[in-house]
C-alpha cells in the first residue's frame, strides 16, 4: 500500500479542517476552532484500484501575523491550496502560498480548492479569475464542506497526479 503525505495550505478560516473531517469522516460541525500547529488525521481509499494511505497535514491557517513553517511541508507529496469563495482575498493568498510551497518542495502536484461553494449569494470570486488559475495550468476544483459538494473531487484528483508522477 502506498502512503503520500498531503498538506492542506491556506489562509485563517477558509475550511481546511471542514474539508479534512469532510473527508476523513463525513461529518460537518459550523463550531469554529483555529487550528493551532499541525493536525494529522489519515484516510485510506482506492485509487484507479490501487489502495492508498493519504497522511493528511492539518496546517494552521497562514494570516498577517504568521507565515507558513516550511518544516511541515518536508516530505509532502502533494498539497490542497485552500481559498474561501465568499473572501476575494484568500486566492491572492493562495497564489502567494502556492510559490513559497513551490520553493520548498519544487514541482510537487497540488489542487486549488475553492471552498463555500454553497454560500452562492455571498460568493466573491469571479469567473475571470478561476480561469486565471485554470490557464496556469492548476487543477481547480469548488467544494464545500458542509454539503459535501467537490470533496471527494478535490482530495482524488490530487491523488491521481500524485500517482502520475
Amino acid at each position: 500500500m502506498l502512503h503520500k503525505k498531503v498538506c492542506m495550505l491556506g489562509s485563517f478560516s477558509v475550511g481546511k479542517t471542514s474539508l479534512v473531517r469532510r473527508f476523513v469522516e463525513s461529518i460537518f460541525s459550523d463550531t469554529y476552532l483555529t487550528t493551532v500547529g499541525v493536525k494529522i488525521d489519515k484516510k485510506v481509499f482506492q485509487v484507479s484500484g490501487q489502495d492508498l494511505t493519504l497522511m493528511l497535514w492539518d496546517i494552521y491557517g497562514e494570516d498577517q501575523f504568521q507565515s507558513l513553517r516550511m518544516s511541515y511541508l518536508r516530505g509532502a507529496s502533494g498539497y490542497l491550496l485552500v481559498a474561501d469563495g465568499t473572501r476575494r482575498a484568500t486566492v491572492d493568498k493562495v497564489m502567494a502560498i502556492q510559490e513559497q510551497a513551490e520553493k520548498a518542495l519544487g514541482p510537487v502536484r497540488f489542487v486549488v480548492v475553492l471552498n463555500k461553494c454553497d454560500l452562492t449569494d455571498q460568493w466573491e470570486i469571479e469567473p475571470e479569475k478561476e480561469n486565471e488559475l485554470a490557464s496556469r495550468g492548476w487543477s481547480v476544483i469548488r467544494t464545500s464542506a458542509k454539503t459535501g459538494e467537490g470533496v471527494e473531487l478535490a482530495f482524488e484528483t490530487l491523488a491521481r497526479a500524485m500517482l502520475s508522477t
